[in-house]
């Protein structure tokens, strides 16, 4: 299972990150503690949604597409 998702910074709530894994909780975990070095300088980190996808490469596609103009503005209206 491959997991996209959208975490949220709470010290800087305008920070937001979308990612993909397969091990989502181990994944929080390691934003969370300073491991991932994009996402470290806004530290704690909030789960604000995921989409669990059986096929690799369509959990990569949408990954892509919520990191373009139209797939941030899709994610501001849906979640």
């Amino acid at each position: 299972m491959f997991y996209v998702y959208l975490i949220k910074s709470i010290n800087f709530p305008k920070q937001q990150y979308i990612g993909i894994t397969q091990d989502l909780k181990n994944r929080i975990s390691e934003h969370n503690s300073g491991k991932a070095k994009h996402t470290s300088k806004f530290k704690p980190w909030k789960l604000i949604t995921y989409t669990a996808l059986i096929n690799k490469e369509k959990a990569i596609a949408f990954e892509k597409y919520l990191k373009t103009g139209s797939g941030r503005s899709f994610a501001k209206r849906h979640f």
